[in-house]
């Protein structure tokens, strides 16, 4: 089970901490990732964290977002800078039971979800 936390209202150029809580679950065999859905447009990944610790972004975030793994609390978080209202979204964790975390490995393969947590970027 996953649980996200972590949204809110922030204004342009803020930033915010998204956390999601992994129970039930070996916390280091999953790789992990976090996906953004816009109303009216489809889910998007935005990162992904491996076993190993490496991760991936998407070129929209590069630079602004880093994804980060903590074993001991079994969380993985999102650490979201320089915000702009593009970013406004609503916001999911997830995981595969797999260390790969390539994007297009992550996209293919079944995945536990987290709910949502929204995201607000005021201009």
């Amino acid at each position: 089970q996953l649980q996200a936390s972590g949204g809110g209202l922030v204004q342009a150029g803020g930033s915010l901490r998204l956390s999601c809580a992994t129970s039930g679950r070996p916390f280091g065999r999953y790789s992990m990732g976090w996906f953004r859905q816009a109303p009216g447009k489809e889910r998007e990944l935005v990162a992904t964290i491996g076993t190993g610790g490496g991760t991936n972004y998407a070129d929209s975030v590069k630079g602004r977002f880093s994804i980060s793994g903590d074993n001991a609390k079994n969380t993985v978080s999102l650490q979201m800078n320089s915000l702009r209202p593009e970013d406004t979204s609503v916001y999911y964790c997830a995981a595969i039971d797999s260390p790969g975390y390539s994007f297009t490995y992550f996209k293919i393969q079944s995945k536990v979800w987290g709910q949502g947590t929204l995201v607000t970027v005021s201009s």
